[in-house]
Parts: structure tokens; C-alpha cells; sequence
């Protein structure tokens, strides 16, 4: 008897000859762009080193496009926005030691994002390797043990014929759900030997499915399909996971109200009739997830941020769908389902019926009214008009990429992102400086629209090098850069907390003349040009910059109290 998993495709006549007689002149750094080539990537990103650089030479012998920032970490947020925008795993090449090292802040960010990043570094040669003092550059006694609490997973190699197998399990660990950045490492002189093996032309590295267990969906629709106020919290996973289209359905069918997290951004309408949009840090939407008898939690752990700073207390049974098993009932108890949102999603649509309430919409307009009353009564109508600003002259196709600053804050809770997976911004891991390097890194992903990146001043020269790289590239990304003169969200934080700030001001440059000195053409705005010049910015193709002199303010907290 012959089964299917016995069939092996016998090699042709030609494929056969090209086998035994690879091309001459190819080294280790050939097998990985090799490899990634036949894994389907067109992009790599990443940042030569003395390492590295058979992998840099084998890249001129590849079809493979090369995206050269000038920081690894910035390189790593490029990578980082890429596989979130083609969902595909974005490969970053980089170099030993400090090379390495500097992207780890990225890799922490695509972990918390669960973005699907390929870092391939190499180390120093195999002779320095298991942890002497040899006394090579860069040397460090273990330099995979730097990584191994940040990434998802870390391949090594050691000889040539590891690299094609080690990288197609590194892509199919970060493309399996949840997707997160993995850390593949090669010796120099493992990269730089001439190489006599064939031309890798396949991979076979599918990621697996992470299908929910039917006895825990048929428990989960039972209490959906009974529940008297059903409620939904949509996280990222929703995002990564292509769910919208589901949640949607199986949110109209039971008439559940929606709230999407700030890295659920545009998982649901925000004017649905049922989107309570993403209020998450005001206390009127935290008491009304609290009255849900069942709550629906999809795609989010439910950390720091969506539980409004840990004050959120469900008093009513919670269900939570989440691929990544670690936050699986880590902050509150549920019926706990290790699924990809999409198939779980998909799974409940079977069979949950329809559930008539027709206050359900009442309730969501009366939960927004009593949110939009505390933040008029704030007197920041600054604020709101400079974010109405950006949206206005945002395309509703572009994607935008936030920095850690006051506006992204606001952004957070009040920017309508109006489609799945185009506002992005770093408030899974909390760096600054990801603003700019990522809206690179979406540009080069889709560069059929214009690109937004919003950074605070503090937050901007973290970045100010890649002006270089969106010139050299003309990659269509428009940067607002808003200047209070400081770290402004530290600023308030210290005042209200010490009643001064320290550490916090800051000198910085004429950012509408550095950008010029890049050629990258400048602005100075206000509030009320400031629509206006960012549309003209993005409809200008190739880089440029807007810098916003303004004093922004957060609206008061409602955990506090």
C-alpha cells in the first residue's frame, strides 16, 4: 500500500544536472537569500556588518529587493511594519554583537504586536563559539541567550547544510498564530565559505492552523446565544488574524456592542450602530463591559492598556479567544479558547443563532454620550482639532504609524482608522522612535498609497537618520512631527505626580531644516493649516516632513479615582 505521505517527486533530468553543478562562486550567504527566496519573499531589510557581509554579497546575486536603514533597531521597526501590512514574515538581515543587540527594542515591539519578523544575524566564527574569551570582535559568550526572552522562537546553524531547514522553520514559526519575530544566527566563516550545494529552489515551510477545540465554541455559543447583555472586546488578534469580516457578522447577529482595543484599531466600523469604538480608558465604558453577563474577548489579553490600567472587573462570565497561549486567562478567569481568531470567529458563526435586542444600539449612543460629555468638559478643543486634522487629510487607504507620544495617546482612544489594519503604532512594547522607521517599512509594503508617520519632537530624533533612507528609496512617507519642546507625556506625568517635571526638556534642532539638508522638503504648520499642508504632503510623492509647534494635553484618567 502506497500512502500519500510516501510520495516523493522524483527530480527531472535538468533539475538533476543542475544539482550536481551549482554555479561557481556562491557562498553560505547564497543558501539564505536563496532560501528566502524560495520561502516567497521579495523584501529583506536590515544593516551590513563585518559579519554579515556574506550574506550582504549573496544579495547582489538575488532577485531579492534591499531596503538599507541606518539603525538596526529602526531597520528592525521596518521589518516589524511590513509583516504587519503584507502579513508575511519580513526578513532582517543584520550583524554580531552590537548590530544584533541594537534591534532587540524592535523585536520586542513585533512580539508584543505579534508581527511576524525573520531577524537572520550571524555571529563570529565557529572557533570563537561555546562561550571562551577568544577576544573576537563582538564576541558575546552567548549571544542567543540575549534574545531568547524576546523573540518567539531561535534557530542556530552551524554548517551550511543547516541554513535552508533552520530558516524555513524560523518562517514557519512566525507565521504560525500567533505570528511573532523569530532569531535565526550563522558564523561568519559559515557564510563566507565557498559552497558546493545546490541552489535551494523550494522551501516547504507552511505555517500550522490553530483551530479552536469544538467542545469549548459549542459551550462558548450557548452562553452567547442565552446571554441577556452580550459585549465584545476586539483585540489585535482580530487584526493580525484577517477577522474583521467575521467579528462583524457575529457581532450584528447577536446585536453585542463592540470596543476594539488600541491594537484592534479598525477591527469594527467605528460608526456602527453597535461600535463603542475604542474608549477603553474612561470609566463609562469600563462600567458597561463590567454590566456584560457575557463577555466575548477576542484577539487580547486583556493587559495594562485594555483594561483600563487593571481597574476593569467583569462581574459577568468572560469568553476569550487567544492564540497566544501565555495570555490565555493570565488577568482574568474565562472560558479559555487557544485559537486563531479567524477560525474560532468562524467556528461560533456556525452555530450561534440570531439574538433580537433592539436597545442594543440605544445603550452604545448612551455610552458615547456620556464619554463625549467628560472629554468636552476638559476644555480640549486643541487637541481634538488637531487629530480631526489628520483624519481629514489622511486617505482612508493610507496607513499611519504612531510614535509613543500625546497625540498617538489621543489617537488611541478617538482616531477612527476606519480600516482594518491601516493605524498602527507602538504601544504594545512602548519605544519611542518606531513612528518613522515602520512607515518605511509599510511604504515599501504597499506603495500604491502615501504613508503617515506622527511623532512627537523627543520621539523623532531617535529617527532622524532614516530621512536618509526615505530619500535614497523616494518612498512616499509623510512625517508630522508635533514639537512641544520635550517629552511632553512625561512632562504631565512628573507634574501631576511631583508637581514638577525633570528630565524632560529638551533641546532640539530646526526639524523643517534638517529635513531640507536630507532633500527632503519641509513645512512649518499650525492647528489651522494643518489639514491643508499634511494633504498636500501626502499628495506630493516622496518623502517629506510637517512640524507642528504645539503644546498638546491628554485627557484627565478615569483609573485614578
Amino acid at each position: 500500500m502506497t500512502h500519500d505521505h510516501d510520495l516523493v517527486l522524483r527530480p527531472t533530468a535538468a533539475q538533476t544536472e543542475a544539482a550536481l553543478n551549482p554555479p561557481p562562486g556562491r557562498n553560505g550567504g547564497d543558501l539564505v537569500v536563496e532560501t528566502l527566496t524560495g520561502l516567497g519573499a521579495t523584501t529583506v531589510f536590515g544593516l551590513p556588518g563585518q559579519h554579515a557581509l556574506g550574506m550582504f554579497d549573496a544579495l547582489r546575486r538575488s532577485d531579492l529587493a534591499y531596503i538599507g536603514l541606518r539603525v538596526e533597531n529602526n531597520a528592525g521597526f521596518a521589518a516589524d511594519a511590513y509583516g504587519r501590512i503584507t502579513g508575511e514574515a519580513a526578513p532582517l538581515l543584520l550583524s554580531t554583537g552590537p548590530g544584533a543587540l541594537t534591534s532587540l527594542a524592535a523585536l520586542q515591539e513585533a512580539a508584543a504586536a505579534s508581527a511576524p519578523v525573520l531577524a537572520i544575524s550571524s555571529q563570529i566564527p565557529s572557533a570563537g563559539l561555546g562561550g571562551g574569551r577568544h577576544g573576537y570582535l563582538h564576541e558575546l559568550p552567548d549571544q542567543q541567550a540575549s534574545f531568547r526572552g524576546v523573540v518567539k522562537s531561535v534557530h542556530t546553524v552551524r554548517t551550511q547544510s543547516q541554513i535552508p531547514s533552520a530558516i524555513a522553520e524560523a518562517w514557519e514559526s512566525a507565521l504560525t498564530a500567533p505570528h511573532g519575530p523569530v532569531w535565526v544566527e550563522i558564523p561568519q566563516d559559515v557564510l563566507l565559505a565557498e559552497t558546493s550545494l545546490p541552489v535551494v529552489t523550494a522551501a516547504d515551510a507552511a505555517p500550522h492552523d490553530l483551530p479552536p477545540r469544538p467542545e469549548l465554541t459549542a459551550v462558548a455559543a450557548h452562553l452567547l446565544s442565552t446571554a441577556a447583555r452580550p459585549a465584545i472586546i476586539a483585540g489585535g488578534g482580530v487584526v493580525r488574524s484577517d477577522a474583521s469580516g467575521k467579528l462583524r457578522q457575529l457581532a450584528e447577529r447577536l446585536n453585542a456592542p463592540v470596543v476594539t482595543t488600541f491594537g484592534g484599531k479598525g477591527a469594527f466600523p467605528w460608526n456602527h450602530p453597535l461600535s463603542l469604538q475604542s474608549w477603553l480608558e474612561d470609566r463609562h465604558t469600563t462600567d458597561f463591559l463590567e454590566d456584560a453577563d457575557v463577555l466575548l474577548v477576542v484577539g487580547s489579553g486583556l493587559g495594562e492598556l485594555s483594561s483600563n490600567y487593571y481597574t476593569f472587573k467583569p462581574r459577568g462570565r468572560v469568553i476569550q479567544i487567544e492564540a497566544d497561549l501565555g495570555k490565555l486567562e493570565s488577568n482574568h478567569p474565562a472560558l479559555g479558547i487557544h485559537a486563531d481568531a479567524r477560525l474560532a470567529l468562524s467556528a461560533l458563526l456556525e452555530t450561534v443563532p440570531v439574538r433580537e435586542d433592539a436597545e442594543a444600539a440605544d445603550r452604545v449612543r448612551a455610552v458615547l454620550d456620556l464619554v463625549r460629555e467628560r472629554i468636552d468638559a476638559q476644555e480640549l478643543t486643541l487637541e481634538q482639532r488637531v487629530l480631526a486634522a489628520v483624519r481629514e487629510a489622511l486617505p482612508d487607504r493610507s496607513a499611519s504609524f504612531w510614535d509613543m507620544t500625546i497625540l498617538a495617546y489621543w489617537a488611541w482612544s478617538a482616531f477612527d482608522a476606519r480600516r482594518p489594519n491601516t493605524m498602527h503604532s507602538a504601544q504594545g512594547a512602548g519605544g519611542l522612535g518606531y513612528a518613522f522607521p515602520a512607515a518605511i517599512g509599510g511604504a515599501v509594503a504597499d506603495p500604491t498609497h502615501p504613508v503617515l508617520a506622527v511623532s512627537g519632537d523627543g520621539g523623532a530624533l531617535y529617527s532622524i537618520a532614516e530621512l536618509a533612507t526615505a530619500r535614497q528609496h523616494n518612498l512616499d512617507v509623510t512625517w508630522l512631527i508635533v514639537d512641544d519642546g520635550g517629552y511632553g507625556i512625561l512632562r504631565e506625568y512628573m507634574t501631576d505626580a511631583f508637581g514638577q517635571a525633570t528630565a524632560t526638556e529638551l533641546s532640539r534642532p530646526d526639524y523643517v531644516a534638517l529635513a531640507e539638508s536630507f532633500g527632503v522638503p519641509g513645512v512649518r504648520t499650525t492647528p489651522d493649516n494643518l489639514a491643508d499642508d499634511l494633504a498636500k504632503s501626502l499628495a506630493t510623492p516622496g518623502p517629506s516632513v510637517v512640524v507642528l509647534p504645539a503644546l498638546l494635553r491628554m485627557f484627565a484618567p478615569t483609573h485614578l479615582g
